[in-house]
């Protein structure tokens, strides 16, 4: 079967490899779409703390059963779709419901190989049928669940300002799970075609380019009070700091982004606002069946999906998702 692999830094392979064996307990897909992630070009940009070369990327997928254990949920033929970060079941997080955060968890694409390949096998109960909605959009499922969790973690509420720094796939998936909670959303980005389309595509209430007068402009834009909630989603530690600023008194602080760096931040700033700091990672099934009712309903976009390549064009031509001007938000590759 075909699978790309990013060998190093910069370089993407083709190869021919075995066709995987489910194990007991495992669910074997025939991979279908797969959705390239920050994560996937971090990988190949070598901008990735938490991984070891050589990896098979990828962990936005779905797919067609193929084999599954017998008398479980599953049957040969399901379309599925995957979450990607498997859990232990048995840590303090997982204790709790958080599988999120699991203290030993393993993320396909990041710590074991992900779904840049035809054929992959998963423990079953990270599988889940993918009904009334399409291949492409079960692919786009977790990029969105991701935004869900931040949005339930912060507890947006209805007539909340919310602002989102960073107006990328995570960001936006923000913006979409902010809105559908009632908020009046601000999206703060460098790049005039992004903010066009959030405004546009996504219906966000503006947009502000980040510059000298950003500040002034998001002053100006509430009341000067600035944000009841404020969600970061640059993967910049510079701009997860500026972003204290923005938050009002009261208000939140929701860092999706993770660096490999320390944050700092005034601290009578900090107290003076009563403000509430928190972190977000990954999602939840509950995040994930969020995500899914929405498509649903038709509340999700579908220009969020704007390239797609086929799976053996990947070693040639990913390396054109990271030009600017190709306005890439969100590609898909098909297997």
């Amino acid at each position: 079967m075909l699978t790309v692999v990013c060998e190093t830094p910069g370089t993407l392979r083709a190869h021919d490899t075995p066709k995987p064996e489910r194990a007991e307990g495992e669910v074997l897909l025939r991979v279908k779409r797969v959705g390239v992630c920050g994560t996937d070009l971090h990988i190949f940009t070598g901008n990735q703390p938490y991984l070891n070369y050589p990896r098979v990327m990828g962990h936005e997928l779905s797919g067609i059963v193929e084999e599954a254990p017998e008398g479980g949920a599953l049957q040969a033929g399901d379309t599925v779709y995957v979450m990607p970060y498997l859990s232990c079941g048995t840590c303090i997080a997982c204790r709790a419901g958080k599988t999120n955060c699991c203290t030993r968890i393993q993320v396909l694409g990041v710590h074991r190989d992900g779904a840049f390949t035809e054929y992959l096998s998963v423990p079953q109960q990270f599988v889940h049928k993918a009904n009334g909605v399409t291949l492409d959009q079960a692919a786009m499922v977790e990029f969105l669940a991701i935004g869900a969790h931040a949005v339930r973690r912060a507890q947006v509420q209805k007539g909340q300002r919310v602002l989102v720094v960073g107006a990328g796939p995570i960001g936006m998936a923000a913006m979409i799970f902010a809105k559908l909670r009632g908020a009046a959303v601000t999206a703060l980005d460098s790049r005039q075609d992004r903010l066009n389309f959030c405004t546009s595509a996504l219906g966000v209430s503006a947009g502000v380019t980040l510059g000298d007068s950003d500040e002034a402009e998001l002053a100006t834009l509430t009341n000067q009070e600035f944000f009841d909630v404020v969600f970061d989603a640059t993967g910049n530690p510079k701009a997860m700091e500026r972003g204290f600023k923005f938050v009002a008194h009261g208000g939140t602080y929701t860092l999706i982004s993770v660096v490999a760096s320390n944050i700092t931040f005034s601290d009578p700033e900090f107290h003076k606002r009563e403000m509430t700091l928190m972190g977000s990672r990954n999602a939840t099934t509950e995040d994930f069946q969020t995500v899914l009712e929405a498509m649903r309903a038709g509340l999700i976009p579908t220009a969020l999906n704007t390239h797609r390549m086929p799976l053996a064009d990947v070693p040639e031509k990913f390396k054109d998702l990271l030009n600017p001007t190709a306005g890439v938000i969100k590609a898909i590759v098909e297997c």
